[in-house]
This record gives structure tokens, sequence and C-alpha cells, in this order.
């Protein structure tokens, strides 16, 4: 039974409370940003669907936050099962359209008639839980070979999330898992062999895909090799992709200049976009609609916002002596850099486009409430104190470099 005393631990002043207050601030612009962009008249209200889906989000955080996250430790292996069941449904040759639903190609959506559910944005959440659970009473990773099995556990979803195609949201897996590693006590020197490695293999591919193989597609897709060659161009100075394959990050890139230091204005910038047919302007290139409206100062509010929500969770982490709750925080933090650092890449022209949403603040049900469950743990470990008589796991200071 709900009584005052079970929201006391999560109303006591914490750091996780300014994450929180970050995260509504950075939902709210959001809505406005999605409210400010032109969306396609199949999508009906979006920004009024938004807001609902933030309420949703609200109350999953503040549920989420209740139960001690010990038992979310519990639950790690059994939701990832039924997580990864989920991924596996969205790739079923048989599958009917009306439960798996295919958008531009992609199989990414399980359609529960009142709403879409997009297994993928649950599977981060469900990944840094059963990995934190994995090295909760383990030191085999602080072993070369002893990395094999988290990164194989990093590989299962992340193949099944690249076969739908999403590659933006299968490029998270790894940088959370080095960085949860890193926290757990893995030794340095082991990872950057593997992230060297890795590197290679990934300039080994790129060089057969794009030099050796142009014309044919090995691993690479179609649009994914003109998206890599349409940033490279853009590098060297040339503009002939810009009608093309590189319009899109482009128009981004122009619009992100074009609002200046204060930007248009909500009408305006409305006409702007529309005027430019900037694609996927309410997901995918949002942050070019906070600039074209607000300009450089509301790109600067919402980077200052996103850095206070990150710091926020470094200071729950830090804070904390409990392994598997600051490992869950680290990996929360880790995957929401990594969807950050993306997201503005590709809309600033650094980076390809590989269909990141920026978290909190593009549309999407399904990301906006994955991400208020990590800030409904986020609370729940801060208000929680480590217990004295526990089951022996590993020391941060007994890591070795």
């Amino acid at each position: 039974m709900l009584t005052p005393e079970t929201f006391r631990p999560i109303l006591k002043p914490s750091a996780a409370h300014l994450g929180v207050f970050a995260a509504f601030a950075l939902a709210i612009i959001g809505l406005q940003a999605i409210d400010t962009a032109p969306t396609p008249s199949w999508l009906g209200a979006v920004s009024s669907k938004q807001a609902l889906w933030l309420a949703v989000s609200a109350v999953a955080m503040i549920v989420c936050s209740i139960p001690h996250f010990r038992h979310v430790s519990n639950l790690a292996y059994p939701i990832a099962i039924v997580t990864l069941l989920l991924l596996i449904i969205l790739l079923l040759p048989f599958m009917p359209h009306s439960v798996v639903p295919v958008k531009n190609g992609a199989r990414r959506w399980i359609d529960l008639k009142l709403t879409l559910l997009q297994p993928s944005e649950f599977a981060k959440i469900v990944f840094v839980i059963a990995v934190a659970r994995y090295l909760r009473f383990r030191s085999n990773y602080r072993s070369l070979t002893g990395l094999m099995i988290p990164l194989l556990v990093a590989f299962i979803p992340m193949g099944l999330i690249l076969v739908e195609p999403d590659l933006g949201t299968a490029l998270v897996f790894l940088p959370v898992l080095f960085a949860m590693l890193l926290a757990a006590g893995a030794r340095l020197l082991h990872l950057l062999i593997i992230i060297a490695t890795g590197l290679t293999l990934v300039t080994t591919v790129l060089v057969v895909e794009l030099v050796v193989y142009p014309d044919q597609p090995i691993l690479l897709k179609p649009h994914q090799k003109a998206r890599i060659n349409a940033m490279a161009a853009e590098v060297k100075g040339e503009t002939t992709h810009r009608k093309a394959e590189g319009f899109q990050g482009y128009v981004a890139t122009t619009l992100i200049g074009a609002g200046q230091s204060r930007g248009y204005g909500k009408h305006d910038a409305n006409e702007i976009l529309r005027f430019n047919a900037l694609p996927e302007t309410h997901n995918d290139m949002i942050f070019s609609v906070i600039c074209a409206r607000w300009g450089f100062l509301g790109g600067a509010i919402v980077l200052t916002l996103f850095l206070l929500l990150i710091f926020s969770g470094i200071l729950v982490a830090a804070a904390t002596t409990d392994p598997f709750g600051r490992l869950i925080i680290v990996g929360f933090v880790a995957t929401i850099f990594t969807q950050l650092f993306v997201n503005i890449g590709m809309t600033m022209g650094l980076l390809p486009i590989t269909g990141m949403t920026l978290p909190l603040v593009s549309y999407g049900g399904s990301s906006l409430v994955a991400n208020f469950l990590m800030l409904g743990l986020m609370l729940n470990v801060a208000s929680r104190q480590r217990q004295i008589i526990l089951r022996p796991a590993f020391e941060f200071s007994g890591a070795k470099a």
C-alpha cells in the first residue's frame, strides 16, 4: 500500500533531482520544437501526442523509483529474454504488417493498436541492467579473454537491431559497454586493445565497401554508403551531392547557422523549415528546429541542460557504493551522452546521418518513456544507501588500470 513514507526516500534532495529538472526542461523544449516543426499530416497532432507521452513518462519514472533497485537486479535476465524475443518478433518474415508495420523499409515497431512500441528503445535500458547484473559478482572481465562474454552480450541486441535496420540505435551499445566496464574496474589497456582492433576492422570494412566495391552492398546498405559518401564530399567542399543523398545533412547544418544568435521565432521558423523541406524535423533533425526558432542561444541552453543531466548522473554514481547501482547509472549516463554526441554530430555535419534521435527532445513515445525510466532508476539509486550486510562484490578501489 502506498503511503507518504513510500515517497519519502525519492523526495529527499539529491543530485538526481538536478537531472530530473534538466530532463523535464528538455522535454518541454522538445514539445515547443515539435510544435514548430512541420510534420506529415498522417502523424496527426504530434505535439499533443508527445505531451500525453510526457505525462505517461512522468508516472513511469515515479513508479520505477519506488521499489528498491535490488529488485530490478533480480529481474535483469528475465526482462532481457523478453526484450530479445520482441526484437526477434520484429524480424520474423511471416509477421503481418498489421502487427509489425514496415516504414521506409524498416521493421522497428510493434503495433499495439493504441500505440506503436519500439523494442530497441527499451533494449538499451535492459542491456545496461543485464550487464550490470553480470558484472556485479564477477572479476573475470579484468582479463582480456574475460571481456569476450560482455562483448557477446552487446553483439546480440546490436545484430538484431542492425537487421531492422536501425544503425543509430545499434551504435549506442558498445560505448555504453566500455563505460560500464571501465567503471567496474576493467583494465584500460585491455579496453584500448579491443577499441583499436574494432577501429581497424571498421576502417577495413569501409575501405572495402566504399573503395574496392563501391557499387556492391556487402555489409553496408546502399543508403548508408550514400550518407557516408555525402559527408566525405561535404568535407571536401563538393556541392553536387546536396540535391541528392547529402540534402538532409546540408539543409540541417544550414538551418543551424541561419538561426544566428536568437532565431526567427515560431512562425517564421516554421515557414523556413517548410520552404527548405528538411526531412524528419520532428525527430532526428530536431536540433536544427531548435536553432532555427531560438538560434545559438536555444542550442546552448539545450546543450547546457544535457550537461546538467549528465553531471547529475555522474554525481549519483560517485555517491553510491553499491556496485549494481553505480553501474546502471554509469550505463544510463553513457547512453544519453552517446545519443547526444551522435545526434548533434550528424546534425552539424560532423558525422554521417544515422537516424539517431535526440533523447528527451525528439518526438517518440517509446524513447521518452525509456529515458524517464532511466531517470526513475537514477532517483531510486540516489535515495538509497548501501546496506552493511551484503553478499561480497567487486571493490571499486581494488581496480587496476
